[in-house]
């Protein structure tokens, strides 16, 4: 049985041609020719099962035999705002992760503390396609270019808004047990700061922008774990 492979074409649904980049792939790694079967997936919720065309050394064309839609496996919305780390790899290794294990928008957020100011989401939207083509997921992330900490409090639509920090002598809830109270249907946003945390202040502002404070349990996790810490546990709250 022959392996499927899957190929990210956005308007898949209204073209006949794969990606420049997704065509560079099928020909010239895949080694596929006219009349091998494909899959696309649109990052919106469906895949389309095609049939290769004709083909040059850059270019791939297809003819789409069916089209399945799919559904999430949960709930509702995951957001993740998180300040990048001063090693992006080890943000880009979050994102592909929790691509993997499923959220709907990842948003950087730029703060008192954090070591770094401007990412690349180009970058991040390769990693997250890529990871969105392993794990066989037909919905792409949403990926935010970095906001300033104070814009990002003021225009967070969320439903639910909840802010991790590591200030002991202020009180926090557990998110894993929370998220168990509200709707699964609802719209959730975690932020996670930088390497030295949160300032007081920043605390305090969110709090007073509707962000319950919260706290991801006992241990105390780098940045990026704890953004894929509260992923996952969104992710098990909300799944169908």
């Amino acid at each position: 049985m022959k392996e499927e492979r899957y190929f990210y074409v956005p308007d898949a649904a209204n073209s006949s041609e794969l990606p420049e980049q997704e065509a560079q792939h099928a020909i010239r790694v895949l080694r596929l020719v006219e009349g091998d079967d494909i899959y696309l997936m649109d990052g919106v919720g469906n895949f389309y099962k095609a049939e290769v065309g004709m083909t040059s050394k850059k270019r791939c064309f297809y003819k789409l035999l069916e089209t399945l839609p799919q559904e999430k496996t949960w709930l509702g919305n995951i957001q993740l705002a998180i300040a990048p780390t001063k090693m992006m790899e080890r943000i880009e290794w979050m994102v592909e992760k929790a691509t993997e294990i499923g959220f709907d928008r990842v948003s950087f957020v730029d703060c008192k503390f954090s070591e770094r100011h401007v990412i690349r989401t180009d970058r991040i939207e390769k990693i997250v396609i890529s990871a969105m083509k392993q794990s066989r997921k037909a919905f792409k992330p949403i990926v935010d270019e970095i906001t300033p900490f104070n814009d990002f409090i003021t225009s967070c639509q969320a439903d639910y808004k909840f802010i991790a920090h590591c200030y002991n002598d202020q009180e926090r809830i557990d998110l894993f047990d929370e998220l168990h109270t509200i709707p699964k249907e609802a719209t959730v946003c975690v932020m996670v700061g930088p390497e030295g945390d949160f300032s007081t202040d920043e605390v305090e502002a969110a709090l007073a922008h509707g962000f319950k404070p919260i706290t991801l349990g006992n241990s105390r996790l780098r940045t990026e774990t704890a953004g894929l810490m509260a992923v996952t546990m969104a992710q098990l709250a909300k799944r169908i």
